[in-house]
Order: C-alpha cells, then structure tokens, then sequence
C-alpha cells in the first residue's frame, strides 16, 4: 500500500471510530477516549495529543487541530473566532510560521486532507467536527483558515448548488455555533449542578444557559458570570420579562400576574417565587452572577413591567 492510500484508510478509520464514540457518548466526548484512540493494522492512533496540532506517529502529516477548553477564572492561549469571510481563523502552534506543527498544517492545506477539529468544552470534555480543511494560511497573522465541510448542512440552504467556499462557510458558521452554544451551556449547567437557580429542578434534559444580557448586548458574552441554569419555564418567563432578578438575587413577579388567579402552575411556578432569593447560585464566586449584568437586565424588566 502506497502512502496516500495508507493516509487516506487512516484518516477514514478514525471519522469512523469518531462516529462510534458519538453513538456511545453524545456529542460531547471525553479526552481519554480521544487520546487512546483506535487500532489500525495493531499499531494505537490517538485522535488527540497534548498539543494543538497533532499529528499521531502512523501518519506523515497532522490528524486533528484542538481549541483547548474555558478555564472560570483563565484566558484561553488564544481564541479561534470565524473570519469576515464566515470561516474559521486557527491561530499558529507558537510564534514561528515555520514551525514542523505550522508546515505540516501547510501540506494538508497543499493536499487537500481532511482533518478533525476539536473544540475544549470544559476540562476532558470535547465537540469534535469533522471533516475540516485548511483553506488560508496568513503568516502575517500567524493563522489558518479553516473550513468544515458538512455536506447535510447545505441541505438546508435554500436553493441548493452554492458553490464549495460559501458551502461550506454556511457549515463552517452553522458548526462553530453550535460548538459555542453547546459548550456554554455545558459550563453554565455544571456552574448551577445541573439544577434550575429559581426552582431546584433538577433534570438536565429540561434546562437551558439564559443569558444574563442578551447575546447581541454589547456585554452579552457567553460567560457563566452572565449566565443562569433555568428550567424551560423560567427561561420562557425570565425572557419575556414575566420574572425578573435584582441585583441581590432576588425574584421579582410582573405585577399584573401577582393579581391573576389561574391554576396550581401559576401560583406556585411562578406567583411563589416573588420576594425569593435564587435557590441556586454557583459555588464559585468568578461563576456568580454579576451584580451590574443583573442591574442592566432588572432595569429593563422594570420598563417592560
């Protein structure tokens, strides 16, 4: 077997084995498995390695390019964002356009291999997105551009046959918000130990991460500090200014529906909660919510009132 072809059986085996940790695991995938790998003709070939780009001993060039996880309290190295031109900027391993990890990137981007991105959700916890291509290299900047080619996300573009850049920075921008928004809310339910912080409840499947400030505020960032674990009704209810938070973390009802008589939902979903504090809060204080984002948002809650 020549080289290409060994290259291409072992970057296939390893979309495959991705595909099989999906099933067992979700979405989010543990770094252990990732490390360990799969066997291909009895040798281990590790999906990831301790470095950003990594490239596992069976293979000339790299495999899989990693964005390492949010630490509460720790900037990232760096921050890989998506470009003006909806792609994906992946910073340089280091400062030097030269380095091995950099050249190697440069062959793939010259051959045209697919590779796996892999993006930190929290510390051993991975969204992968494969299969992604280098498609820029600016050394000015010490980045590359990166792509994600998803063939079933163009399906959903009306009005099929774009052309294979804005194909795929449609899959690009649609997997990047997706990593983004699953990883934030991964890191905001663990914040709050997976419980609603106005009622306790405690059944992941029926919570989301609320922004604090919305998203498209200039301050909404997708920080746990601007976060809150709200069950599916007091989201619905904190969004639409049903419920709101003072800056003391405590709840405040509409005043119109403190009058309303209605059923059991109202009056102890929703009605019992005025006057109290949140039930939980994180144990970290970097995690809590912070007093000016809950002052902003009240204020508005105040206007809608």
């Amino acid at each position: 077997m020549d080289a290409e072809s060994r290259d291409s059986q072992i970057r296939a085996a390893a979309f495959a084995h991705l595909g099989q940790l999906t099933i067992r695991f979700g979405d989010v995938l543990p770094s252990t498995h990732l490390r360990s790998g799969f066997t291909f003709e009895g040798a281990r070939v590790p999906l990831m390695g301790p470095q950003g780009i990594f490239k596992p001993a069976l293979l000339d060039l790299p495999l899989s390019i990693t964005t390492v996880p949010v630490v509460a309290g720790r900037p990232r190295p760096y921050q890989d964002e998506l470009g003006e031109n909806g792609l994906l900027r992946y910073r340089y391993r280091g400062q030097d356009p030269g380095h091995r990890d950099n050249q190697g990137l440069r062959e793939v981007m010259r051959r045209r291999l697919p590779l796996i991105y892999f993006h930190g959700v929290e510390p051993g916890q991975y969204l992968p997105a494969w299969p992604a291509f280098i498609v820029g290299d600016d050394p000015r900047h010490l980045t590359f551009t990166v792509a994600v080619d998803d063939l079933l996300a163009s399906e959903e573009i009306p009005g099929s046959g774009l052309p294979e850049m804005a194909r795929r920075a449609y899959a690009t921008r649609m997997t990047v918000q997706r990593l983004h928004q699953v990883a934030f809310r991964r890191r905001v339910l663990r914040a709050y130990r997976e419980s609603c912080a106005m009622c306790r409840l405690h059944h992941p499947e029926l919570l989301d991460a609320a922004h604090i400030l919305p998203d498209r505020h200039p301050e909404g960032e997708p920080i746990t500090a601007n976060a809150l674990s709200l069950c599916k009704l007091h989201h619905a209810a904190f969004d639409r200014n049903i419920v709101g938070i003072r800056p003391d973390s405590v709840i405040e009802l509409r005043h119109d529906l403190l009058r309303e008589i209605d059923g059991p939902m109202l009056r102890h979903g929703l009605q019992e909660l005025h006057g109290q504090p949140l039930m939980v809060v994180p144990r970290s204080e970097v995690d809590r919510p912070r007093p000016q984002f809950l002052e902003e948002r009240y204020q508005l809650f105040r206007k809608a009132s």
